[in-house]
């Protein structure tokens, strides 16, 4: 198989393309987390998410996030075109600061749930997660 020089160029110019891209994904992630924070300091500890090891089929992966005494929790899935999953408020009377949920994961990354506390703090944990089968656009 021979390429001529303009397809060459053309995937060397692609190959660039795509070592870049992870650079812009985690950015937006990025700007979502500060725009739930504003800014502020995020702790560690306090939240636990539960997500599988290996998702055999990236269109359906099922969560679990539980922040005790939170009044609000964001999943962001961080190798997502959009990352900003779901936003979980919760009122005074909550019995449980705790939801569940089944996400669409565009390949392997991780989840990352912060948690905006009562008191104004923020905390995080994250999960890493294998996707087998592609789920968003894969």
């Amino acid at each position: 198989m021979e390429f001529s020089r303009r397809e060459t160029i053309a995937l060397g110019l692609g190959a660039a393309a795509l070592t870049f891209m992870p650079f812009r994904v985690d950015a937006a992630a990025e700007e979502v987390i500060a725009a739930f924070t504003g800014g502020a300091d995020i702790g560690e500890g306090g939240v636990t998410v539960t997500a599988p090891e290996i998702a055999e089929n990236g269109n359906t992966v099922p969560i679990g996030v539980d922040a005790p005494g939170a009044a609000a929790i964001m999943v962001v899935a961080t190798g997502n075109p959009t990352p900003n999953v779901a936003t979980f408020n919760f009122g005074e009377l909550a019995g449980a600061q705790s939801a569940s949920t089944r996400i669409r994961l565009a390949g392997t990354q991780d989840v990352v749930a912060i948690a905006r506390m009562a008191d104004g703090s923020f905390i995080q944990a994250s999960a890493a997660v294998k996707v087998t089968i592609g789920g968003c656009g894969g």
